[in-house]
């Protein structure tokens, strides 16, 4: 049975929950190497999912700001790409069931939209709720990618692995998710992927790899990683040969393989300054791989990088 709010409606209230945890990831802010939606996108095309509810984008999204898709063929209008927040039922691999809230970010109404959501969380009985983005970060892709954490209370996470740094940043839906949420005494994460900044602009599957490893070991959730893993491995070989076939690039990640590893090699000895390395700035980086990103985008099989919908890989192999 339906029951509408003020901006969602409860298609189906799912029964049998027993303190899920809720994924949220918005489509809008900051996602270095698209690793949150990346993640989005294959649990989605992976597990089974069921509608929860729908929130009413025509209350919170500005159109003109964020024109959606229409295609047009054979002399007429054929199709019409509507954005969609929605939340989900998902169940992983072994038939566990959390809950996934993604879309669009909201352009106006925050505080009535996470009022929404938190009135949705109490409903539900969510015990923990975790947002799921990547950061553009001066690390090698030849290097394991890291993941930050952080969380709305202490004692949530163990306090090594806290993000330790004051910041004014812009405001996004999520962080005031997760904010206001901490004031209403319901527990949230963030878990936030370091993608090389080099590859910040392009689709990178590791970063959504690792991420959803860092969900897996943040909530027991058994979730499939078999596409994820190829998809990964095919983009990181095509990554190498774009570097080996460019000497500029290759010093570049050279210089950044140097700074991590100078890093790495601090923190292991235990010393609270690592060994000091020519770096390049941003900008010459930026310059240096420009080509690079242009003639990834070029590659005649880009197309095939990724694996979509309709991969012939065996659930077994998942």
């Amino acid at each position: 049975m339906s029951s509408r709010s003020e901006l969602y409606e409860l298609v189906e209230e799912p029964s049998g929950l027993e303190s899920p945890v809720l994924v949220y990831w918005f489509d809008g802010f900051v996602d270095a190497g698209r690793a949150g939606g990346g993640l989005v996108d294959h649990l989605l095309a992976t597990l089974d999912t069921e509608v929860v509810a729908r929130f009413d984008v025509d209350a919170l999204i500005d159109y003109r700001a964020r024109r959606p898709e229409m295609r047009f063929a054979d002399g007429a209008f054929q199709d019409y790409d509507a954005p969609e927040l929605t939340l989900r039922l998902v169940r992983d691999d072994v038939g566990a069931p959390f809950l996934l809230l993604s879309g669009p970010e909201p352009d106006v109404r925050w505080e009535a939209f996470v009022s929404a959501v938190t009135d949705l969380i109490e409903r539900l009985g969510v015990r923990l709720s975790i947002g799921v983005h990547g950061i553009p970060n001066p690390v090698p892709h030849t290097r394991p990618l890291s993941v930050l954490t952080h969380a709305n209370r202490p004692g949530l996470l163990d306090e090594s692995a806290l993000v330790d740094v004051e910041l004014r940043v812009p405001g996004n839906i999520a962080s005031l998710l997760e904010y206001r949420l901490g004031q209403s005494g319901h527990d949230a994460i963030g878990l936030v992927a370091r993608v090389p900044h080099y590859l910040a602009e392009s689709e990178y599957p590791q970063s959504s790899l690792t991420l959803l490893r860092a969900l897996s070991a943040s909530t027991g959730l058994l979730l499939p990683s078999g596409e994820l893993a190829e998809a990964a491995r095919r983009t990181d070989e095509l990554v190498r040969e774009q570097v080996e076939g460019n000497d500029q690039v290759a010093k570049v990640v050279h210089a950044l393989e140097n700074q991590y590893d100078a890093f790495a090699g601090g923190d292991a000895r235990g010393s609270l300054i690592a060994e000091q390395r020519a770096v390049p700035s941003a900008d010459e980086i930026g310059a240096e791989l420009e080509q690079f990103l242009a003639d990834l985008d070029d590659r005649p099989d880009a197309d095939d990088t990724y694996p979509d919908d309709d991969t012939d890989e065996d659930p077994g192999d998942r």
